[in-house]
């Protein structure tokens, strides 16, 4: 079992049994575990990220009318299946934060977007794994409040890396 197997397979057991999980106790008893594209080897990226110049304080609202407060700290570009992109880092106390929405928003992913918490490497370029992308605990159940995706993250291009977008199976 490889390593991101084994995440996938622990994330399911914590959804499945844990107090903590953002599911509702009576989905709780129904699941069966998340839906993940097959791993990407191609999604996991090394990227330069190009830091923006001024470190721009940004309000990004929630699902439930709250706002947060992030720093834009800055942009990288990269290619899907030859397509180029391109998505911005953000970070706040908790550290770095890539919320993103691709072209499968709203059919194979999570319409609102998902998530990736990118990690700086010691030579200062960024992994940013698109096989570790999350759905936010929102899309699970509507009280969790939850960043939206900044118009600048919304890609034009397909990320079939992942978690897809959430459904109980019968």
């Amino acid at each position: 079992m490889s390593e991101l197997e084994e995440m996938r397979r622990e994330k399911d057991a914590f959804f499945r049994e844990s107090e903590h999980s953002p599911l509702l106790p009576e989905q709780r008893k129904v699941f069966t575990g998340l839906n993940y594209f097959p791993e990407n080897p191609d999604l996991r990226l090394e990227v330069e990220v190009e830091r923006f110049k001024e470190q721009e304080q940004i309000q990004i609202q929630t699902n439930t009318g709250e706002v947060q407060t992030y720093t834009r700290y800055g942009r990288f570009t990269f290619t899907v299946d030859g397509d180029p992109a391109e998505l911005t880092i953000l970070e706040n106390e908790n550290g770095y934060f890539l919320p993103f929405a691709d072209s499968l928003a709203g059919t194979e992913t999570y319409g609102a977007g998902r998530y990736i918490e990118p990690s700086r490497l010691a030579d200062g370029r960024f992994e940013v794994d698109f096989n570790d992308a999350y759905n936010p605990y929102c899309a699970y159940n509507e009280t969790w409040s939850c960043p939206l995706t900044p118009p600048e993250n919304r890609l034009k291009v397909p990320v079939s890396a992942g978690e897809k977008v959430f459904e109980l199976k019968d």
